[in-house]
């Protein structure tokens, strides 16, 4: 499983990998519960790979967050995205340091947390995009 699979669902708790094209939209599995179930073409689907954040420069892809968090934790899951708003701010800032506080809510900074746990929960160590993939071989 690659990072470039797992898709966000407007409007849908949790992470989803995807399976195959359907007529109708897109299969995908929860990684939340393994369900599968049908994305319709009119849900809003975002690949993870085409996430980023707002820094107080370049903004930075979702897959760097998420390798600075896994660097930061030492491999094991962060924070629970419950944590108070202060706290999830500590923690994010600790991460990126750079990253822009009035531009990045602390709704995109759960929602960061909740996603990277997630996918080490499901077994992910790497997060990179597509074209590192291509550069390394």
């Amino acid at each position: 499983m690659e990072l470039k699979d797992i898709l966000a669902i407007s409007g849908q708790p949790g992470l989803f990998r995807y399976i195959a094209q359907s007529r109708n939209g897109v299969i995908v599995e929860s990684l939340l519960d393994g369900k599968r179930s049908n994305a319709s073409a009119s849900s809003r689907v975002s690949a993870l790979t085409e996430i980023s954040m707002f820094t107080e420069g370049e903004d930075i892809p979702l897959a760097e967050v998420f390798t600075k968090m896994y660097a930061y934790t030492g491999g094991k899951a962060a924070i629970s995205h419950k944590e108070s708003n202060d706290r999830l701010k500590e923690f994010f800032g600790a991460v990126i340091t750079d990253y822009d506080r009035e531009r990045v809510h602390v709704s995109d900074i759960k929602k960061a947390v909740s996603w990277f746990n997630l996918l080490v929960e499901a077994g992910f160590t790497e997060f990179k995009l597509p074209d590192e993939e291509v550069a390394e071989e």
